[in-house]
Parts: C-alpha cells; structure tokens; sequence
C-alpha cells in the first residue's frame, strides 16, 4: 500500500491518495481543520495484455480533480495504460414503495399487482459511494506519466513517453495525438497527429531515438497552452493556436551546461522529473533530479531561479545510479501565492525555498521525529562532522526512504507529504510563511492508507 499520488482538489476541502494497490482513498477537511477519510474505492485492477504478454499493474500514477460544478465530485485516475473518470456524491435517502420491485430489489409477479403507489424517499445514513462514469482505454504502447486537466473544463491531455494525446471527457473511444516523439535529429521533434485510430508512430529504428516524454502540463488559464519536458532537460512551451499539429513547439527552456562539468551521469541527472505551472500562469516550476528550477515564460535561455535540492549528492551518484535510486522521479509544488516552492528528498526529507529571502529549511516526515500537533525542526545534511546533535552526516542518509510525491493545499499552508505507505500532513499555524517558511510546521494527524478511518 505504497502511496504513488497525492493531489488537494481546487477548493482543497478534498485530498485523495492513490497507491500501488490501485485503490484510491479521499479525505475531507473537519472544521476543526483535521483531514478524516472520507471515501475509499478500488480504482483499478491488475490486468493482462495477451497481445505483448504484458502484465499491466493497478498502480495509480496521478489524480487529478475535475473542477467543482454540482454536489458531486469527479476526478482522473490512471495507471499504466487506463485513465478512468469517477463520480463520488453522497446520498442521505433511499426511495421505498416501489410497484414493481419488492423490499429486497426483486421483481414482482406483474399479474399480482393490484393497486398502485407513489415510492417516497426515506432518510438514511450517509452513504458517499464512488460510481465509474468514463473508460479511456487502448490509446497509449506505453507507460501513462501524466494526466492534466485542461482550463477549459472538457478536455485534458495524457502523456507516455513518447506521445501526448488530447481527450474530451465526453469521448471514449479516441482521442487527438497532439505530441508524438517518433525520432529526433538534433533538436527537432517530429509531431503527429491522429484521430480515432490512435497509430503509435515510432521511428523504424529505435536507436535513432535520444529523448522521450518525462512529464506534461496544461496552462492553468490558457486552455490553448501547455508545457511537456524531456528525458534531455528541455521544457517545451506548445500553443494549439498556431496550428492543428503541434509539430514546432512556441518556446524551448533549456540552459546551457558547460561542457567542462559534463560526465557520465549528466544527462541521467538533467532529465525532468516534474513540471507545474504557478497559480499566476507567469512562471514553470521544473525538477530534475538535483535541484528545481524556476523559468518565467518570458526568458528562455536560463532560469530566474535556480534551487539546490540536494547538492550533496554528487559525490554519491555512482552508489546511487548501481541501486536505480539516481531514476527516482520527485515531485515539486507552489503554495498559494507562488511564494515558496517544495519538493521531497532522500531520508524522508522535504525542502522549502522561499523565493523572496532565498531561505530554505529542510524538514524531515517520519513516524520518529513526528508527533500529532509537535512542531517541527529544521534538518541539516552536513559533509564532514556534525556540529548539532540535528546534524545528519551525508553517509548516513538512507535511500530507501524517499518523498517523491508532494501536495500544497491551494489556498492555504497545508502541505501533504507521501512516505512510503503514510500520509503526513502539516500545517503552518502563522498566517504567512514569511522569512521562516516552514520553520513552524505542525504536523495532523498522519492516516495510514491500510488502517481504517481515524478515530
């Protein structure tokens, strides 16, 4: 029951999880603050491709929440190769006196009937079920990455590694390729498009292939824009407004590396993991696996921000590229007002950058340090020896215990940190995080997805 997905809704009432079982679990926020569970459904289930003799596991790889229209809620799951629509509502009556139907749901011998009644609804308990409104199956040869919701509210994109296809949540049964890695020759992407018969169009030779679709994001204002990064370290900012095919994308973020400071991990270490877009739409958040770096919209060649994750890491990157650790895919988030940023680390560490001050603290989820309602201290990797007893030596990190995945409430600072099989949330009592972002979180209860709702 490894958490793989963490995502608030857009009102952040709401907080679901999914994990490696497949199984999806919502939270909603008390008013007391506390988040309790508030529904668990099995969102998808291992599956068997008999066509590439490929199993298919159930792990969920995002969720995403439809935007709010009626009492009900709808939301995006996905694992490897399905993207499923669910409505979660809640329901306090049922209806009784039906002609046809007896009290336990079986027909009735039509020829019995003799009088008519209306049905009435009688109260019951509350009952929030979770019902399967939409299968978008069969459009992608690989791994499903990435789900994004368009602004426009009825379409959204999902991205593999070599293609991104457009959806409306509408229709099943095909869908747009807008973006499609099929080869590169220097730094030109061929881009294809195709509807209803969805044609994986890989080049013939599948050494000429140099980078693939690591993440995708629609704009959060601009239904016509959305950004898509790559194994290389480029971000491509594309606009369906120049054209039906997105084959020449707007914009290119990359910065240059000097080739002096290259070697044999570079290229593993430069590949972005994750990419969002601030709440103001003026600036891309991207995660490459040491550091999380800041591009305004406006300036291409070089990031306005630049943020060490874990620098210390480098003299490292051998160990962790022989345990597969160097692959580890991590997650980064903006608060509300697009002032702070965070992302997950090794040893159960997660970072904070306060853009104004340039102030970072790092804060440690784990069922050793945390405590319910205990503040949290500040956290400190050291390369030689300690100098306070909260010092942790670089050698002994572990790396096995990793936050991948991350969530910032949208509105206020509530953060969700995803450690193996717990769920963390903290929240910061000061009205603003200010010069000390992060210093005084506290921490709610931390619910375990296997255990059963709070008490």
């Amino acid at each position: 029951d490894v958490i793989s997905a963490v995502e608030f809704s857009q009102s952040g009432e709401f907080l679901a999880t999914g994990d490696k079982g497949g199984r999806v679990v919502i939270f909603q926020r008390e008013p007391q603050g506390e988040y309790n569970v508030y529904s668990t459904f099995q969102s998808h289930e291992p599956e068997f491709d008999y066509l590439k003799s490929l199993e298919i596991e159930e792990k969920i790889n995002k969720i995403r929440w439809l935007p709010q229209l009626n009492s009900a809620h709808f939301l995006l799951t996905t694992n490897d190769k399905t993207i499923k629509l669910w409505k979660v509502s809640e329901r306090d009556k049922r209806p009784e006196g039906y002609n046809l139907k007896d009290e336990e749901g079986r027909m009735k011998d039509i020829s019995r009937i003799t009088s008519l009644q209306v049905p009435v609804l009688r109260p019951m308990d509350l009952l929030v079920e979770a019902s399967l409104r939409r299968v978008f199956a069969n459009a992608h040869a690989y791994h499903i990455n990435s789900i994004s919701i368009n602004s426009d509210c009825e379409t959204y994109l999902s991205a593999d590694d070599l293609r991104i296809n457009l959806w409306h949540l509408d229709i099943t049964d095909r869908s747009f390729m807008c973006v499609c890695v099929c080869c590169v020759c220097a730094s030109v992407v061929c881009v294809c498009i195709c509807l209803s018969d969805i044609v994986d169009l890989k080049p013939e030779n599948m050494e000429e292939l140099s980078e693939v679709i690591t993440v995708a994001e629609f704009h959060p204002h601009h239904c016509h824009l959305l950004a898509f990064s790559s194994s290389t370290g480029t971000t491509r900012l594309c606009d369906m407004r120049s054209r039906a095919l997105c084959d020449q994308h707007a914009k290119l973020f990359e910065e240059a590396v000097d080739p002096a400071n290259r070697s044999f991990f570079s290229e593993i270490i430069s590949s972005v993991s994750d990419v969002k877009f601030s709440h103001s739409g003026r600036y891309l958040l991207t995660r490459d696996y040491l550091s999380a770096k800041v591009w305004d919209l406006n300036m291409e060649n070089k990031p306005v921000e630049t943020y060490q994750v874990h620098d210390y890491l480098r003299s490292k990157l051998c160990t962790l590229y022989e345990s597969d650790c160097i692959f580890d895919k991590f997650e980064c988030a903006w608060n509300g007002t697009d002032s702070v940023i965070m992302t997950g680390a090794y040893n159960n560490f997660f970072r904070m950058f306060d853009r104004a001050s340039r102030r970072d603290v790092t804060l440690e989820a784990s069922r050793e340090v945390c405590k319910r309602r205990a503040v949290l201290r500040p956290r400190r990797v050291c390369m030689g020896r300690k100098k306070r007893d909260s010092d942790v030596s670089v050698d002994s990190l572990d790396f096995r215990k990793k936050i991948l995945h991350t969530a910032w409430h949208p509105t206020d600072n509530i953060i969700a940190i995803a450690a193996s099989n717990n769920l963390y949330i903290f929240q910061d009592r000061h009205s603003h995080l200010g010069h000390h972002a992060g210093h005084r979180l506290e921490q709610d209860r931390p619910p375990q997805l296997q255990e059963a709702p709070p008490q």
